[in-house]
């Protein structure tokens, strides 16, 4: 590549050049025993996924970076992001240009805080990690997802960025090409976005029974069934029911005892005569009076 410079800016260079410079200069780190994780795109979208276009359209819905950004697109869509890696809260990063340029990118954290109110608003709304990460969710919730500076995404006052290049520029081009290559980077992997920003994304899974609180107090006393009611419920008479058990010290009868009070209490004791006589009577057979047969006297 020429080290000329018109005008204060260097000669084009075309994208087929570009391409084979990035390939070879990751090639000559790969072989120093580092590994690198190039950004790659397809056609001329940067980002095709929920996430990837969330966070590409978060970026440039700001002023802060809308003038700036468009500089780093040619970069990552040739390739030149030779190494991207996501760790929480911060992003470290290879850009292939004149030579190569160590990029750092800082985000701040979602504030716990908004995070909860967050995922307050989500809870019930996402059934699965899958439906989260795949983007397969209501509108309601990717509105609150990707809602300025309430959202998920962060905001430019939640970013801070330097490049080794000599560029003057606050964002430089190779600084751009970087926060696109996140979001292509997020089209594989965007659970990386939770981990960028230093939240769990299971939180969101998060079902509407677990975010009601469990009472403390007692029913309500007209929620109170009195016994009357379960009385006439249930077909039951309670005032019969024994208030207390009584304790199993107690000697119980025995049933000879009870058989013998109650024979006391119920037959009073008969005298044999009697009792015969009246046995006698029930089955029809004469008394001992009735059988005796009168005495003739002989006139002789």
């Amino acid at each position: 590549m020429s080290d000329y410079v018109y005008d204060g800016f260097r000669p084009y260079v075309p994208v087929a050049e570009r391409r084979r410079n990035a390939e070879r200069e990751a090639q000559k780190i790969k072989k120093k025993g580092r590994s690198l994780s190039p950004v790659v795109t397809r056609g001329r979208s940067i980002a095709s996924t929920f996430w990837g276009k969330s966070w590409c359209n978060n970026l440039e819905r700001y002023s802060d970076f809308s003038n700036r950004l468009p500089r780093g697109r040619t970069y990552v869509r040739n390739g030149s992001v030779i190494d991207l890696q996501i760790a929480p809260g911060e992003v470290s990063a290879l850009v292939s240009g004149s030579s190569i340029y160590k990029v750092a990118v800082k985000v701040l954290a979602v504030p716990q805080a908004q995070w909860a109110a967050l995922c307050a608003d989500c809870a019930g709304a996402v059934d699965s990690l899958v439906e989260l990460l795949e983007g397969r969710f209501s509108k309601g919730v990717m509105e609150h997802l990707c809602q300025q500076r309430t959202g998920l995404f962060p905001t430019p006052a939640e970013i801070a960025f330097s490049c080794s290049c000599p560029d003057w520029a606050a964002m430089c081009k190779h600084v751009a090409a970087v926060l696109y290559g996140i979001g292509a980077r997020l089209d594989e992997r965007p659970e990386l976005l939770f981990l960028l920003r230093k939240v769990d994304e299971k939180d969101l899974i998060a079902k509407a029974s677990r975010s009601l609180p469990l009472s403390k107090k007692g029913p309500a006393k007209d929620k109170i069934l009195a016994s009357e009611d379960l009385s006439a419920l249930f077909g039951l008479d309670l005032d019969e029911c024994p208030s207390e058990v009584p304790p199993q010290s107690e000697p119980r009868q025995t049933p000879t005892v009870q058989k013998e009070s109650v024979t006391k209490r119920r037959a009073p004791a008969v005298p044999k005569s009697k009792s015969r006589s009246a046995a006698a009577n029930k089955k029809g057979k004469p008394t001992a009076k009735q059988s005796a047969k009168p005495t003739v006297k002989s006139k002789h």
